[in-house]
């Protein structure tokens, strides 16, 4: 999926900091994106907001066709992928966990 026009570049690059020494909290299995992995997921984010996730494909379109579904069934916005790992992020509007602000500083 491609980055959100919401965020800007100086956001996207505070989140990959923020990101860095997170161990992925979800990891698909071999079925894929059930809806239990979605249920986990859409938690996780609401408490967190910032979260990795190990994906389970292996062929590179596949990757992105599962990151892309992850992403629009979670409403998440993808900050960044290396290799099997994603790292998505999803503000939560009534609790804010991440101050963005000081990624402009």
């Amino acid at each position: 999926m491609k980055k959100s026009s919401v965020l800007d570049k100086v956001t996207l690059k505070y989140l990959r900091s923020l990101a860095h020494g997170l161990k992925p909290v979800v990891s698909l299995g071999k079925n894929g994106l059930t809806e239990a992995v979605t249920a986990e997921l859409d938690g996780a984010l609401g408490h967190h907001e910032l979260v990795k996730v190990k994906l389970s494909e292996t062929d590179r379109e596949r990757l992105q066709e599962q990151l892309d579904a992850l992403c629009k069934s979670t409403r998440a916005t993808s900050v960044q992928q290396i290799g099997h790992t994603a790292t998505l992020f999803r503000r939560n509007e009534k609790k804010p966990v991440i101050d963005l602000a000081l990624a402009k500083r």
